[in-house]
């Protein structure tokens, strides 16, 4: 409403908009707010300031008014066209999502530094990295698929399919910000995570885009690229990669699973209309989905056991892990009982749910080797006996396969596993 009111007021005034019928008829995909630009700009020179504070236009109108308000309204107009490209970067690099990208590499980040204090600086510069890639991925991946989008209920009104912004722009941004995600990452982290970040953009936009199309598999391959943006964080911080960094990696591998296969039924109808291959569209009742999510849940369980196997977290966080996995695990065994949308949902929501409380987990329970020592200095051991203490809390049990966890809890009913030492 204000940007008309702002034009009409100089409808009567000399300084008027140039004529509807001698320019070209507007363009129906031309965005708003350059429409807007354009009128505002197309204003007639404006009359000169007269020498005298009180003179007055032939009308009986103050130029100096005319002339703040003209400029005003340009200022509000280029604001808003500002706001209106701001709203699709926004939307092109899905920002929610990235940031959930960058929630898990900030936590592999800390979890590499170990011992040592959190690099507050890297951190920064690792997760505004992980940021720009995440964001140029994206929006490869809705260049890609600007007609499959247009298909769909749920993307119709992205900015690619409505024309609020043009495919090349929106290739110019993609590309700006992978490049400048991964100098980032290069030059303030390691060459490492910037090439897993490189690594997980071609993977997510050239292999897993066009595979969503082609076979159900892309569900698989699309865990594989969320489950790399913590190992990234890893490597940032600790320069190298280590058994113990594939724990959180591993965690979201098995999690997208249940995630994505309650997704894919909620949005099955949409899924189908834009042409995409899930599978989820070759199983209407729902049942082998939800025993895919339910298998990949059952494999969350162990992961808890292993963190603290390998000196990661305390034995606290073996219990959590336990409890938090059995509860969303229930919720895939309640969907593939009944089959129903509403079961999906809550499967759908306990995901959502477990993720945070995880990572959570892991960072509050994290050990750190030293955190003894103060205390034996205090009490006043010598140095050889500190020391002998020292060596033997880095001492890490060797790691053991996955398979190996299958007689640990949870199946207490099982004989303990021989490579448990008293």
């Amino acid at each position: 409403m204000w940007r008309r009111s702002a034009v009409s007021r100089f409808s009567s005034s000399r300084i008027s908009l140039s004529s509807p019928s001698s320019s070209s008829s507007p363009n129906p995909r031309l965005i708003p707010w350059s429409r807007e630009l354009c009128a505002v700009n197309s204003f007639s020179p404006q009359p000169p300031i007269s020498s005298e504070p009180t003179a007055k236009l032939a009308d009986g109108s103050d130029p100096n008014r005319a002339l703040t308000t003209a400029a005003t309204s340009r200022i509000a107009a280029a604001a808003g066209l500002g706001q209106h490209y701001a709203r699709c970067y926004w939307e092109l690099s899905k920002a929610k999502l990235s940031m959930l990208v960058v929630a898990t590499s900030g936590t592999g980040y800390i979890l590499g530094t170990g011992n040592a204090a959190v690099d507050l600086a890297g951190l920064c510069y690792t997760c505004a990295g992980t940021m720009m890639t995440a964001a140029s991925a994206n929006s490869l991946n809705q260049i890609f698929e600007i007609s499959n989008d247009a298909k769909m209920k749920r993307t119709m009104k992205r900015p690619l399919p409505s024309g609020r912004i043009g495919v090349p722009h929106a290739v110019a941004f993609a590309t700006i910000a992978g490049t400048s995600g991964a100098c980032l990452l290069a030059s303030k982290t390691n060459m490492m995570a910037a090439g897993l970040a490189s690594a997980n953009l071609v993977l997510y936009a050239f292999v897993y885009t066009p595979l969503k199309q082609l076979h159900p598999i892309n569900t698989w391959v699309g865990a594989v690229v969320g489950a790399i943006p913590p190992l990234l964080g890893w490597a940032a911080a600790s320069g190298q990669i280590s058994l113990n960094s594939l724990i959180l990696p591993a965690a979201l591998y098995f999690w997208q699973i249940p995630h994505f296969m309650a997704l894919a039924h909620l949005c099955r109808n949409d899924y189908a209309a834009g042409g995409y291959k899930m599978l989820s569209l070759f199983d209407p009742s729902g049942k082998r989905i939800a025993a895919v999510a339910l298998r990949n849940c059952f494999y969350m369980v162990p992961l808890g056991f292993i963190a603290y196997d390998w000196g990661l977290t305390s034995s606290w966080f073996c219990l959590e892990s336990t409890l938090l996995t059995m509860a969303i695990a229930a919720t895939a065994f309640s969907f593939y009982r009944h089959g129903t949308m509403e079961k999906a949902r809550k499967m759908f929501h306990a995901s959502l749910l477990f993720l945070p409380v995880f990572m959570s987990g892991l960072l509050i329970h994290r050990v750190y080797d030293e955190e003894k020592q103060p205390v034996l200095e205090v009490a006043g051991l010598p140095n050889s006996v500190t020391d002998e203490v020292k060596s033997h809390r880095r001492k890490k049990r060797a790691a053991q396969p996955p398979v190996a966890y299958a007689s640990a809890a949870p199946f207490p009913f099982l004989p303990a596993p021989s490579f448990y030492s008293p």
